[in-house]
């Protein structure tokens, strides 16, 4: 696998980047292509792939269309249907791992267990489960779907049977025949219910608030398109811009003017109707709030899982567990073997950040106490030469997040092209640090802008939401926004710290950039002219 098995007691690199899902191989590859080799990827587990590698579960797949859920620098002519599964998504990025060289900078099953930030040095100290380095900047690559989260609830540790949630799958648990529980009705659990339901004996869907849900249109890619795609990469290219312009074209509806998606509901309505003849059922799985308030799910085969007799739907969540008995909160009792819990992630409360401690002494955490917030979804107030992909604000409601993570990359690779020029790089003496103030300003317009989308007025409670019901996690425009607030770093948004007494540091011996790929050019010359922001 080309990984270093040997500790380093005090290996210092310029970049760490931490987590290797789309977020880290891309700004791994973005670092190469800007000719720079001074970094690693520290991923906790044994291979790449981030949430790709974590969640196998029976069904689980993109509901993003493979064309626009890959990278732009690495299009894939052969992606086998047009909403792709777990397992080609994941050997996608294994791939793009080979394809750009980034093996030898991987450390596996080097879980980050505290990253400090040094005042003195002006470095970051980096704790890992194999040992310890520093690094100029840190890249946080971990994502919000990275951490599972299974609710509190009494009596669960008593629970005889099986417990699991959907991201840490028991594939040596058999179903077959089982009375099996599904908790949870998101994205995941509508992928789970018609997976399992032909092989179990009993299903039960706890369900506390219904999703919308729209026909899931998949299809095979034919071999026919495949070749055009091989032999004509710019036919690759232009579905990619066909089904990314559709997608921008719908954020109006969701930013601005809510009412619109009623259309969209009489959609979801109908597709609900088609398999679902019980009225009673129906009224159960009608939600009560606007479509896209809640991440719009796609599935054809969710509602009639749903209609087979074995299956039951409480609409209540599990309020106890006593003994192999689960109590809803409506008093709904069911008996189960088994337990899947299809919860979500810690997203607004993310774990990693109680392992940065920035220059202030306090972690990422209490820094966040009231609500996640960063300069342009990427750098946070105490934290210099720290920045984040997928940070807070950058989340999706209708598109692909790669797009945004490309976006993040542009701004990463300016970060450092800026730290450069004013002698990080070489001497490893200076370093960048969001001006409170601008923090404060990049957010106050975002949570402007957030009052009118629908994520804020249609009348749910998901998991957009911190517990003060500010939405720290969806962008209110369009990607095509974003890629504009993001194209370069304006320094006057930053403070320039710089050492008292420069630190010496040790060059480790450079390797090949990437062939074709041009070093980084650029120099700072002090603060640009303001660029474009959310208005």
């Amino acid at each position: 696998m080309g990984q270093h098995e040997h500790d380093h007691e005090r290996e210092h690199v310029h970049v760490a980047v931490v987590g290797s899902g789309f977020g880290g191989l891309g700004a791994a590859v973005r670092l190469r292509r800007e000719g720079m080799t001074d970094f690693v990827v520290l991923e906790r587990a044994d291979s790449v792939g981030g949430t790709w590698r974590d969640n196998s579960y029976p069904g689980c797949a993109c509901d993003v269309p493979s064309h626009l859920y890959s990278f732009s620098f690495a299009p894939n002519p052969d992606w086998p249907r047009t909403f792709s599964g777990q397992r080609h998504i994941r050997a996608y990025l294994e791939h793009v791992a080979d394809a750009f060289g980034l093996r030898p900078h991987l450390r596996l099953n080097h879980e980050v267990r505290l990253m400090r930030w040094d005042n003195d040095a002006l470095r970051w100290e980096i704790e890992t489960s194999r040992g310890k380095l520093t690094a100029d900047v840190i890249v946080s690559a971990t994502g919000p779907l990275s951490d599972p989260k299974i609710p509190e609830i009494p009596g669960l540790a008593g629970f005889p049977g099986k417990v699991f949630h959907s991201a840490r799958w028991d594939h040596g648990y058999d179903l077959r025949g089982k009375r099996v529980a599904v908790i949870g009705t998101g994205a995941s659990a509508i992928q789970i219910v018609p997976a399992i339901q032909p092989e179990v004996g009993r299903l039960t869907l706890f369900q506390r608030t219904p999703p919308w849900v729209m026909p899931r249109v998949d299809r095979a890619i034919s071999g026919a398109e495949r070749r055009l795609h091989r032999a004509l990469p710019f036919t690759g290219t232009l579905r990619r811009r066909f089904l990314w312009g559709v997608r921008e074209l719908q954020v109006q509806a969701f930013t601005k003017r809510p009412n619109e998606l009623g259309l969209i509901e009489s959609l979801a309505k109908a597709n609900m109707t088609k398999a679902i003849k019980d009225p009673a059922l129906r009224a159960k799985l009608t939600p009560s709030y606007r479509i896209g308030c809640k991440r719009i799910l796609l599935s054809s085969s969710y509602y009639p899982a749903l209609a087979r007799p074995h299956v039951d739907l409480v609409a209540s969540g599990l309020a106890e567990v006593r003994g192999s008995t689960l109590v809803a909160a409506d008093g709904t009792e069911t008996e189960a073997d088994a337990i899947v819990f299809g919860t979500g992630f810690h997203v607004t409360d993310m774990p990693i950040a109680e392992r940065v401690v920035g220059a202030d002494g306090i972690t990422l955490a209490e820094a966040w106490k009231d609500g996640m917030q960063s300069l342009r979804g990427a750098t946070a107030a105490g934290f210099p030469n720290w920045m984040t992909i997928i940070g807070p604000n950058t989340g999706l409601g209708n598109s692909s997040m790669i797009l945004m993570i490309e976006s993040q990359l542009n701004y990463m690779a300016d970060y450092l092209r800026q730290l450069d020029g004013l002698g990080g790089r070489r001497s490893g003496s200076v370093a960048l640090g969001p001006r409170p103030a601008a923090v404060r300003a990049w957010n106050h317009r975002v949570q402007e802008r957030m009052k009118r989308t629908v994520w804020n007025t249609g009348g749910c409670t998901s998991w957009y939401l911190d517990e003060r019901g500010r939405n720290t996690t969806v962008w209110p425009g369009t990607t095509a926004e974003f890629r504009r607030a993001t194209r370069e770093v304006d320094l006057a948004e930053y403070e320039v710290i710089r050492a008292a007494v420069p630190p010496v540091r040790v060059p480790r011996q450079a390797e090949k950039p990437v062939a074709g790929k041009r070093a980084s050019g650029k120099r700072a010359t002090g603060s640009r002219p303001a660029k474009e922001t959310v208005r």
